[in-house]
């Protein structure tokens, strides 16, 4: 499970960042100073979530810091919003600049694309869960070294789970991405269906998904 630290002062915002990336299937902690965030990165992250203001520090110092010590991904989430407080976000080694207001979607959204360029995700064509194997390059799945015939949607599907395994993927997220459109353009129960015909080819126990799961009210994630 990918893991992200929150550095932020404001302990509303901070707590309700947790929450809602605790929700999209992610791991978080967070770190309210400077100094906490330092003590907090003895510990492996996959990316830092990163304010600019903070009681005794200077965001862009740390992120330069970090920076000079290890390869991790850095968004700045900031009510600094001018063009010139974005620039020096990046040039101090930011991946990404959110100003705030933000929306909470948006910041997972970029989340997923900083990990993807920071190589954080599925990016062999060969994968191995427990006893599924498949083949991207081949389209090609399998279940105890047994060939699955999949559609090519249900394909897809399982390959865009696969690919952000650790996350939550909201069904308008899936759709979007398979069919191109919204919820309001298919019929309601299309991805249902597709999930329920996948469940039954893959899973042991369709009725105790050990691979597909649902995370009721949000949408879909793959694994524990």
């Amino acid at each position: 499970m990918q893991r992200i630290l929150i550095v932020e002062d404001d302990i509303i915002i901070c707590g309700g960042v947790k929450i809602f990336l605790e929700s999209k299937g992610y791991k978080t902690d967070c770190a309210y100073s400077a100094r906490e965030a330092e003590e907090a990165l003895s510990n492996s992250y996959s990316l830092v979530i990163l304010d600019i203001n903070l009681p005794d520090g200077n965001g862009l110092s740390l992120c330069s810091k970090i920076r000079k010590e290890r390869r991790l991904p850095v968004i700045f989430l900031s009510a600094d919003d001018t063009d010139e407080d974005m620039v020096k976000g990046f040039m101090a080694g930011c991946d990404d600049y959110i100003a705030k207001p933000f929306s909470t979607e948006l910041l997972n959204q970029r989340i997923m694309a900083v990990l993807r360029r920071a190589g954080q995700g599925v990016t062999s064509d060969l994968f191995q869960y427990k006893d599924m194997s498949a083949d991207f390059g081949k389209m090609q799945v399998s279940i105890n070294n047994e060939p699955v015939k999949l559609s090519v949607t249900e394909y897809k599907i399982l390959e865009l789970l696969i690919k952000n395994m650790g996350q939550v993927l909201t069904r308008e997220t899936i759709i979007e991405r398979i069919w191109g459109c919204d919820e309001s353009f298919i019929d309601g129960n299309t991805l249902n269906v597709h999930i329920r015909r996948l469940r039954q080819k893959l899973e042991p126990d369709d009725k105790n998904p050990q691979y597909i799961r649902t995370v009721f009210g949000i949408g879909y994630t793959y694994g524990d």
